[in-house]
């Protein structure tokens, strides 16, 4: 972590308006717009890329993944532009729990994923395209969303090690351990063998 100079009521209102931004359900959104029902209640449930993905809509899929994964983004340069670096991991992670925790869904919200991707993009760019990297190798190989996201997480802090980039070593490992809780249904899934495969509408 880069050595806190910001004052903590500026990082407590960066983390407020990290967390309120990352809370913005983007996979509600446009399976709205796009007619698609309540989201929460197709496949899996879930409100993220992945899910939209299920119904067979790819441009809403898409949408919502430039969403989740913007909002995290958004976040971390706006806080960094503002404020400072210190600011800009606060409130990446803050996006990123606003996600998974929405205030506007009750708190119940998404695996976190892509927006965990676009946080790590803005904050550091290598170890987000690493990341993407390592995703795209494991979902091509093995059809599996969540071993993809699972694996890419795990890996995120030895990229940041390898990088050159040791101030976000503990951040990647504090959202790799978020990203595995939010998986656990999957890591079960998984294990058993009945975790459903990228593009299977169920």
């Amino acid at each position: 972590m880069p050595e806190l100079t910001t004052a903590l009521p500026l990082l407590a209102l960066v983390a407020v308006a990290g967390y309120l931004l990352g809370s913005v359900p983007f996979g509600i959104v446009m399976a709205r717009l796009f007619g698609l029902g309540d989201l929460r209640q197709i496949g899996s449930g879930n409100i993220g890329a992945t899910n939209v993905l299920r119904t067979g809509n790819k441009p809403a899929a898409l949408l919502t993944l430039l969403g989740d994964a913007g909002k995290g983004g958004a976040a971390v340069l706006l806080a960094r532009a503002l404020v400072g670096e210190d600011a800009a991991q606060v409130a990446g992670f803050a996006a990123f729990l606003g996600h998974c925790f929405p205030v506007f869904l009750g708190f119940k919200g998404g695996k976190g994923v892509a927006t965990w991707l676009g946080t790590m993009l803005a904050l550091a760019w290598p170890i987000g395209l690493a990341a993407c990297v390592t995703w795209l190798v494991v979902a091509v190989i093995f059809r599996f969303s969540s071993l993809a996201a699972l694996a890419a997480a795990a890996l995120s802090p030895l990229w940041a090690l390898l990088l050159g980039l040791p101030a976000y070593v503990i951040l990647s490992i504090a959202l790799a351990l978020l990203i595995f809780l939010r998986h656990r249904a999957n890591i079960e899934r998984l294990i058993a063998g009945e975790e459903p495969r990228i593009g299977r509408k169920k």
